[in-house]
């Protein structure tokens, strides 16, 4: 068997028409730890916790369509993407988040899939606790 390519599946990256009021919803009547609430360069995010070691559900307003993305971390982003082009695989886009590069692409069924490899450790603790509403 040979070795898993994903380390671990850190965001829920969820689409949200209102993420102010998703919020309400989350942290009020679901009890989730608010991680942050960031208003910024014309879009909102807002990361909360349902349960300890559970992914980060990512709230955000510009995200498109009906399903969230899955954000798995892996060791090394290139290799990564190399083995699963090997296997048939073509990579939708690659782009930077703060927590470093990602690639994310939908597979045949729908489902979306967003692979990355943490470089910016720091970031976490630069965005924990931002209330911006």
């Amino acid at each position: 068997m040979s070795e898993p390519l994903f380390l671990s599946l850190d965001f829920l990256y969820t689409p949200s028409r209102d993420v102010a009021a998703d919020l309400v919803v989350f942290e009020d009547m679901l009890g989730a730890r608010v991680r942050f609430a960031i208003d910024g360069m014309g879009t909102r995010v807002a990361a909360v916790e349902l349960a300890e070691g559970a992914p980060l559900i990512l709230l955000a307003d510009h995200l498109e369509g009906e399903r969230p993305i899955a954000v798995f971390r892996v060791d090394d982003l290139p290799t990564t993407m190399n083995e699963l082009r090997s296997r048939g695989w073509s990579p939708f886009r690659t782009f930077e988040i703060p927590h470093g590069p990602c690639c994310s692409f939908t597979t045949s069924g729908g489902h979306g899939i967003a692979l990355y490899q943490l470089t910016r450790p720091e970031v976490a603790e630069h965005f924990e606790g931002r209330r911006d509403f």
